[in-house]
C-alpha cells in the first residue's frame, strides 16, 4: 500500500473566489479528480469496476485541513496513498501541494458499494490492484 498516485493540475480562474485564491470547495474536486487518475493509472476506471463487478466507489467520509491558500495560476500537485484496507473500505491520504509546499491534508473514506446502494466487499480485482 505505499504506492504513491500523483495528479498535477493548474487553477483556472474558474476555480477561485474574488480576491484569486481558491475556493475551500474546490479543492474536493481537484481531490476528487486525482483519486479518479489514480485509478487509471491502475489501468481501469469507475465504469469498468461497475460494469465488472457491479460496485460504485463513494465517499463515505471526508476530513480536510486547509494549511495554505492556492491561487490563480498557481500549478498545484495532489499525491494520493492509499493507507488502509478493509472489507468494504479504504483510507485514503491526499496531500495537495505547491511547489514544496502544502497546502491541504486530507483522509477520506471510500466504500465499495453495489448499485442499491449497500456496503459490499471490495472485489478481489480491484483489491489486488489497489492493495
Amino acid at each position: 500500500m505505499s504506492k504513491e498516485f500523483k495528479y498535477v493540475t493548474k487553477i483556472y480562474y474558474e476555480d477561485t473566489d474574488a480576491g484569486g485564491v481558491v475556493y475551500y470547495a474546490n479543492y474536493l474536486k481537484f481531490l476528487e479528480r486525482a483519486r479518479s487518475e489514480a485509478i487509471y493509472s491502475l489501468g481501469t476506471s469507475n465504469t469498468e469496476i461497475l460494469e465488472k463487478e457491479g460496485v460504485i466507489i463513494i465517499v463515505k467520509s471526508c476530513n480536510i485541513e486547509y494549511k495554505k491558500s492556492a491561487k490563480f495560476e498557481d500549478e498545484i500537485e495532489v499525491i494520493s496513498k492509499i493507507s488502509e484496507i478493509k472489507n468494504s473500505s479504504f483510507k485514503m491520504l491526499q496531500v495537495i501541494k505547491k511547489k514544496s509546499d502544502i497546502i491541504s491534508v486530507a483522509e477520506i473514506v471510500l466504500v465499495t458499494v453495489n448499485k442499491k446502494g449497500k456496503p459490499v466487499r471490495i472485489p478481489g480485482s480491484l483489491k489486488k490492484l489497489i492493495d
